[in-house]
């Protein structure tokens, strides 16, 4: 049976950009798992399976809808035990566990200040309006004024990711050999702003970007088939 994915997008159905959704992505077709996505835009997601969670990404496995990212891996590895391990034990879990809290402390406020006039571009008029509102609203700032800090504090987000850089120089993927799910965590929130904005987080010949492009070659070139922006 086809599992089913609720996608976050903007004005282009093809072009999801949810770290979050991404996340699934990654570990459903590492899983093996065959899946379908139904584009969703923030305005349609209170309606997503009758209210089931304020956020995407949802996904509905026959009978069984689980909502939030981590949930939802969990839930795939513990319901597929035959299909490839996502955290390869509790230890993973334990490291997925910190991973999903760096990265949201440390890229996700980076790619929020760089990409967010693209990110609210990226929406239809009705979705752009409730994106600016309730983003401004947040970071208590016009969007046009978050955006001016993102040349300034970019040295300063490359150097926070020195513990990801000097981690590479022992092993390919966060979870050694092989990617596990602390991969897609951090490989998401790099892939939203890769798909949200041209502006150019990493060198080209920085670990980090390299690691990225491994990542973005996994599962068949699965996340290579949305452009970057």
């Amino acid at each position: 049976m086809t599992i089913l994915l609720y996608d976050l997008v903007g004005r282009d159905a093809s072009r999801p950009f949810s770290p979050h959704c991404w996340k699934v992505a990654m570990a459903l077709a590492h899983k093996g798992l065959d899946f379908s996505t139904a584009p969703t835009r923030f305005l349609e997601v209170p309606a997503v399976e009758g209210g089931v969670s304020k956020t995407v990404p949802v996904i509905r496995d026959g009978e069984t809808v689980v909502a939030d990212s981590f949930a939802i891996a969990l839930y795939l590895d513990e319901t597929y035990l035959d299909r490839p391990t996502l955290f390869g034990g509790e230890g993973g879990k334990a490291m997925a566990r910190f991973i999903e809290r760096w990265s949201q402390l440390t890229i996700h406020p980076y790619v929020t200040t760089a990409a967010i006039i693209d990110l609210h571009a990226m929406q239809d008029e009705d979705n752009a309006a409730y994106f600016r509102q309730s983003r401004e609203q947040r970071l208590g700032r016009k969007l046009e004024d978050v955006v001016t800090a993102r040349a300034a504090g970019l040295a300063t987000f490359r150097a926070a990711l020195e513990p990801l850089r000097s981690m590479l120089g022992y092993q390919p993927y966060i979870g050694g050999a092989s990617p596990l799910f602390a991969d897609y965590i951090v490989f998401g929130a790099l892939q939203w702003a890769r798909i949200a904005s041209p502006y150019q987080l990493l060198d080209d010949s920085d670990v980090v970007a390299q690691w990225f492009a491994r990542c973005l070659d996994l599962h068949g070139g699965l996340a290579r088939k949305v452009a970057a922006a």
